[in-house]
């Protein structure tokens, strides 16, 4: 995931992935080309603008406020939290493990609604105040629609397909009944899917009636809901399948390294071109350094591969890539996923023994379903 730091609230990280900035300028060109003028003619376009831009501002601080209300309770159930990050639909909030209980699944899910139907109320008092108390238009039209929005988001998230917040409290009532995780996140998965379908067909039928920019986005939203249904399934299957197996298990044994001083003209003529590895652990000696990648190298230009080395470019091993044999592939998921650099080095009493890459983890999971071993 492309992502950069935004800041911290109360502890929690906040990132902001690249797909949020389609989203963030879609809305508030709908705001400023048709939502605002269509609704509130005669004002000026310098004031749709400002509105428009408040409006995104504010409904994005509130979807903020709806993903760091189930971070919160999260934590009080004893959740590791890492942050949350925003994205082209909303936001997700980065977990270290899923909720150990059916009822506490149900309370991490059922509060985002309540805080966007809270902040509904809000904004809507203000609409009324402002309203009553012959407040400017645009002020007025602001504080409408983010109370039209929120109530709309909060009723959106209640539709019982997973991975929305309904569809956790659908699979939280299922698990609770059945006793069975992965048979609730099954199921809640194809309402997820059924959901998806039913908005994308809403989504043609407006397209063929004229109404286009509805249509895409109903398009759009049903398409992202099908995908993540099916990644937040097969996410669970993966982490299911993979409990109880050690990183001994998968890694492989004494990786090829490379020196910290070398040149990175020398690591990609003598290595990345002429092997089919795509990282190398870095070493000095007995010394694990860290581990210097083919897309790290990519991102330095060709202009100074002569005069930098390998050392000035790495990841280095306080950055979290580092693993012990004995450890649960678990956490090396949760650590990769942190990292983004989509392998772990495998260390024991400071030496390195091995490296776990994802494409070892994909081709164990494959070769266990091609041996017909059961999944999770």
């Amino acid at each position: 995931m492309q992502s950069f730091r935004l800041g911290s609230i109360s502890g929690f990280e906040i990132r902001v992935d690249l797909s949020w900035f389609l989203i963030f300028f879609l809305i508030l060109w709908t705001f400023i080309g048709s939502v605002f003028p269509g609704n509130y003619p005669g004002l000026s376009q310098g004031t749709y603008i400002v509105m428009g831009v408040v409006t995104t501002l504010l409904f994005f601080a509130s979807l903020l406020a709806h993903e760091l209300s189930h971070s919160f309770v999260a934590r009080a159930k004893g959740i590791s939290v890492e942050g949350i990050t925003l994205f082209a639909f909303g936001g997700v909030s980065r977990t270290r493990m899923e909720a150990e209980t059916a009822g506490d699944e149900f309370q991490i899910a059922g509060v985002g609604p309540l805080t966007s139907v809270a902040i509904a109320v809000l904004f809507g008092l203000l609409y009324w105040i402002g309203t009553a108390a012959g407040w400017s238009v645009a002020v007025n039209g602001v504080t409408g629609y983010l109370a039209s929005i929120n109530l709309i988001l909060a009723i959106f998230n209640l539709l019982p397909g997973f991975p929305l917040d309904g569809g956790r409290l659908f699979r939280a009532t299922v698990w609770k009944i059945t006793g069975n995780l992965k048979k609730a996140t099954r199921i809640a998965s194809w309402g997820g899917k059924f959901f998806s379908y039913l908005i994308i067909a809403l989504g043609v039928v407006q397209l063929f009636g004229g109404l286009i920019l509805n249509g895409l986005w109903l398009i759009f939203i049903g398409w992202f809901l099908n995908n993540a249904a099916d990644y937040s399934y097969q996410q669970l299957v993966v982490r299911a399948s993979l409990e109880g197996v050690r990183v001994r298990d998968l890694m492989t044994p004494a990786p090829e390294t490379v020196p910290p001083n070398l040149m990175l003209r020398e690591l990609v003529d003598e290595y990345f071109l002429r092997q089919r590895y795509q990282a190398y652990p870095v070493t000095e000696g007995d010394r694990l350094l860290g581990i210097i990648t083919l897309n790290r190298v990519k991102d330095i230009p060709r202009e100074e591969w002569h005069s930098r080395a390998v050392a000035d470019t790495m990841i280095s091993v306080e950055q979290g890539i580092v693993s012990r044999p004995e450890e649960n592939m678990t956490q090396v998921l949760e650590k990769m996923a942190a990292s983004g650099v989509r392998r772990v080095l495998v260390v024991r009493d400071g030496k390195l023994e091995g490296i776990v890459t994802a494409n070892d983890i994909a081709s164990w999971l494959r070769r266990r379903r091609d041996l017909g071993e059961k999944m999770g």
